[in-house]
């Protein structure tokens, strides 16, 4: 992860517990401090055990080169690979699904199918229906169930895309192509009823402020490849906050603003999109490429994510395990947080806890979806202490 910042998102991992997230990565040595902010509160997390009502476990389908976006024939059947985003799924896919959509309707088939129901494959079903097709989604496991439906549900474009040294050639402008697509498509849903998507605070607690150094490579890491630069016109700069005016216990403080999903609307609305249009769902699981040739549909969008690995004998695909711990909603808790390696979201549907220890390199090559209570634990406790040394507002 090289770039012309000097704080990129890799230092933000180490040294303030790191969200790996865009608004942050390659943008922090812009950061100013903020003017005094207006009175606002802080309405506590309430990180108890007792609030855990769930764990989810998601696999990230990581490729060092970047997403597969191209073609293959088999049999009479043209194939359109769109797979492989890392945890950059929910963030590029109508990008990624607009380039994948341009090679699929490239002999303007009547119908065509997807393979799979999750972030990908949604997107690339509805822009196949606006480009005049009839669509047909197969998917062995609808939206709930895909491991899309466990992610976190952050703007990070960029997160466990690729490696610097092996991304393909000319894949940091097709990112920006996809990121700036992404984003733009996403203020079309911004203000609609159940806020599918929305901009929040997000503060990251540290005890000072991280160095300028070139970042270091620990012995085994890998370096992942950082883009954010290349968007930086529609990120939003983090600002250090003025010394006491937040009553967060640490002596510094960094404030940024992010997009975030709320998964389980936006994915309603996706769903009510798609089926309105006249799209349709067939449960269906394949085990061999071959097999799609028996589909009606002569061109096939192809968006399994983590499952290519199995289906494709994709070897080039790794997990990338992310556990989220889930709490009770919270209506009033309107902003994000950050703290010794953990990082706090609320969500409508749940106040979402992970552990990000380890940064980009958390998870790498464990296929494990069992939840690990202990960890979700963790990260609850570290979140309470945050209150604990809260001063009062």
């Amino acid at each position: 992860m090289r770039s012309s910042i000097p704080l990129d998102r890799r230092r933000l991992l180490q040294g303030a517990g790191g969200l790996g997230l865009l608004g942050l990565g390659g943008c922090a040595s812009l950061a100013q401090t903020a003017a005094a902010p207006a009175s606002r509160t802080f309405a506590p997390v309430r990180a108890s055990e007792d609030r855990l009502f769930d764990i989810t476990v998601c696999l990230r389908p990581f490729r060092a080169a970047g997403p597969r976006l191209e073609t293959e024939q088999v049999g009479d059947t043209l194939v359109v690979h769109n797979y492989g985003h890392g945890g950059s799924g929910w963030s590029l896919s109508w990008g990624s699904s607009t380039l994948a959509v341009q090679k699929a309707m490239g002999s303007s088939p009547k119908e065509v199918a997807v393979l799979g129901c999750g972030a990908l494959g949604l997107t690339s079903a509805i822009l196949a229906q606006k480009a005049g097709a009839q669509v047909t989604i197969y998917a062995r496991d609808w939206l709930p169930e895909t491991r899309s439906a466990r992610a976190t549900g952050s703007w990070t474009p960029d997160s466990r895309i690729a490696l610097t040294d092996k991304a393909a050639p000319g894949f940091a402008a097709l990112w920006e192509q996809m990121a700036r697509i992404s984003f733009k498509t996403y203020r079309g849903y911004l203000g609609l009823p159940g806020s599918p998507v929305e901009w929040n605070d997000r503060y990251v607690l540290t005890d000072s402020p991280p160095g300028h150094a070139p970042p270091v490579l620990a012995p085994g890491e890998l370096d992942f490849a950082s883009y954010g630069d290349r968007i930086r016109d529609i990120t939003p700069n983090p600002t250090y906050m003025p010394a006491g005016s937040t009553p967060f216990p640490t002596p510094v403080v960094r404030r940024y603003s992010s997009m975030m999903f709320n998964i389980a609307d936006y994915g309603h609305t996706l769903l009510t999109d798609f089926r309105l249009a006249g799209g349709k769902i067939v449960r269906a699981e394949f085990r061999e490429p071959s097999e799609l040739t028996a589909l009606k549909e002569k061109v096939v969008i192809n968006c399994p994510g983590y499952g290519a690995r199995a289906l494709w004998k994709d070897e080039s695909i790794v997990p990338v395990r992310g556990q989220i711990a889930w709490l009770i909603p919270q209506p009033e808790v309107d902003y994000g947080l950050q703290y010794r390696h953990v990082t706090m979201l609320p969500r409508r549907d749940g106040v979402v806890i992970q552990m990000l220890e380890g940064g980009d390199m958390r998870g790498y090559g464990d296929d494990n979806e069992t939840a690990d209570r202990e960890e979700a634990l963790t990260g609850l406790a570290r979140i309470a202490e945050v209150y604990a040394r809260m001063k009062a507002v």
